[in-house]
């Protein structure tokens, strides 16, 4: 039975790991292209540590929040 409920739990924690790391990949490529000038506070770093270590959230909060509109 632990077993069973063992799978069951991955398969559904998978697509949230997936959905997590998407977000990451995109959002730290968008931001290493996008020019600092476009970018809230101009400091790249901090979002990308945002964008690592605040889960799903951060890179949600920097497409909301980190970046400008042009």
């Amino acid at each position: 039975f632990e077993k069973g409920v063992a799978c069951m739990d991955m398969k559904m924690i998978l697509p949230l790991i997936l959905l997590q790391a998407i977000l990451m990949v995109i959002g730290l490529f968008d931001l290493l292209k996008r020019d600092p000038s476009r970018i809230r506070g101009e400091v790249k770093w901090v979002w990308a540590l945002v964008i690592v270590f605040v889960a799903s959230a951060g890179p949600i909060a920097y497409f909301i929040f980190g970046r400008k509109q042009s």
